[in-house]
């Protein structure tokens, strides 16, 4: 049996399957946390890799490995390889106004989607990068070269910099309609262009660990969890985790001028048009606070309440919001009563705000003219009950629900395979188990739920 290993490298820990490289059969897993924050030492990502690594049982029998890293986060190092500053994570907001002059400085949000395929937000990585050019200059002057986390796991593993198109994708400054990065937006956001990874092709290898384990190109979180699910055309993946995503494969590159949609590039060549938004399992966990509740019983609370909780619309801007893109927002409940003022009604709120900030994702997709036949759910969220049965109600699809597992990790497991193999196509594991989710739509809850977004005030 050849094995291989994937790693997800997330915001809130990193991830490690070991499979089977021709069946995808799990053999072992391990996991290590990482700190909280929306900035990070890039080196707590490292000794973490080295702590999960150990506890799925180590690389002595693995063949190949590959990571799938958090998307957009900027990794500043000097001329001699020292990290200049702690990494700024997708979901640190503080390089929203710089997103704004970056757009208004291009000619608007339309000139960049035909760059770039997406219009720039506070969690790309070119507007982090005029941040520090703009706010620690320094810093910026002592930044020889940029890269993203799974670019740094990769360097610390092989020595080489490198990185793929589904994560270059995602800086704001690499087009994945011309296939190369745009140094001019490279040079727009910092004034000058510091050295930029070499992007691999899909299969291509980066190179190899001091103990001879091959390392794939490694990708983005989201480009990992589409190969880990095998996704096609007309497969749309909901995944609820410390954002929310809403995502397809597609054959041709997009560019949405609202910015709503991101038009990445996935893992495989083709292309990721995928919507993010802040808030996802995470408005759970506030409505379980809230409460006083554990999530499974927010579950058997927010089902026995009717569908649209009886008028009660939560608006889950809770971190602000990238998607729309309102990074000052704030949450907000509409429509309280003295009949809907219960706990029910509040956990049946939460779930549905949550689901229709996605369900809004979706339609954006719509609009790009993707195809939604279905929708796979995904993520810790993905494990309520509540969820799962009020989620066909929101999106109006039939949702199938994979059984539990590590996606992106087991994507990167997949690419670190396909690496091995040197075939065309990378491998299809089998996916059996998937549970499918009925139910009438209930277009009165978007409705009520549109006019509720519309009131929320910015601070």
């Amino acid at each position: 049996m050849t094995l291989v290993a994937g790693v997800d490298s997330s915001t809130q820990s990193c991830k490690v399957v070991v499979a089977d490289a021709e069946t995808g059969e799990i053999t072992r897993v391990g996991q290590a946390p990482h700190p909280d924050g929306t900035e990070a030492d890039p080196a707590a990502w490292l000794a973490a890799l080295d702590e999960a690594l150990d506890a799925a049982g180590g690389l002595d029998d693995v063949a190949a490995l590959g990571i799938a890293g958090q998307q957009h986060g900027m990794v500043c190092l000097s001329g001699d390889g020292e990290v200049v500053r702690p990494a700024l994570l997708w979901n640190d907001t503080r390089s929203a106004g710089a997103a704004d002059d970056l757009v208004a400085e291009l000619g608007g949000p339309g000139k960049w989607a035909e760059a770039v395929g997406s219009v720039p937000v506070a969690s790309f990585t070119v507007t982090k990068l005029r941040w520090l050019a703009s706010h620690e200059p320094e810093a910026a002057a002592r930044t020889a070269s940029v890269c993203l986390p799974h670019d740094y796991l990769t360097w610390k593993l092989t020595g080489a910099f490198t990185t793929d198109r589904g994560d270059a994708s995602g800086t704001g400054y690499w087009s994945p309609a011309d296939d190369g990065y745009r140094a001019d937006l490279l040079e727009l956001a910092m004034g000058r262009a510091p050295a930029l990874p070499r992007v691999l092709a899909p299969a291509e290898v980066a190179g190899r660990t001091a103990s001879g384990v091959l390392v794939s190109a490694g990708t983005g979180d989201n480009m990992g969890a589409a190969l880990g699910l095998g996704i096609r055309p007309g497969d749309v993946v909901v995944s609820l985790g410390t954002s929310g995503t809403v995502f397809t494969v597609a054959e041709r590159s997009c560019a949405d001028p609202s910015g709503e949609v991101a038009g990445f590039a996935d893992a495989t060549g083709r292309f990721l048009p995928l919507v993010c938004t802040l808030n996802a399992a995470r408005v759970l966990d506030a409505a379980t606070r809230l409460l006083g509740v554990d999530h499974e019983e927010l579950s058997r609370l927010a089902l026995s309440a009717p569908p649209g909780a009886d008028g009660l619309t939560l608006v889950p801007y809770l971190e602000g919001e990238r998607t729309p893109n309102r990074p000052d927002a704030t949450g907000a409940v509409h429509g309280l009563r003295l009949d809907n003022a219960t706990p029910a009604h509040l956990a049946r709120a939460a779930i549905e705000g949550m689901l229709c900030g996605l369900a809004d994702g979706l339609e954006s997709l719509l609009r790009q003219g993707v195809r939604a036949d279905r929708v796979l759910l995904i993520g810790g969220a993905a494990r309520s009950d509540a969820v799962r049965r009020i989620a066909p109600t929101v999106f109006g699809r039939p949702v199938l629900v994979p059984p539990a597992g590590e996606y992106v990790a087991e994507g990167a497991a997949v690419q670190a395979a396909w690496a091995l193999s040197e075939t065309p196509e990378p491998p299809r594991w089998e996916r059996p188990g998937l549970t499918t989710y009925e139910a009438d739509p209930y277009p009165a809850l978007r409705e009520r739920y549109a006019e509720a977004r519309d009131h929320v005030l910015d601070r």
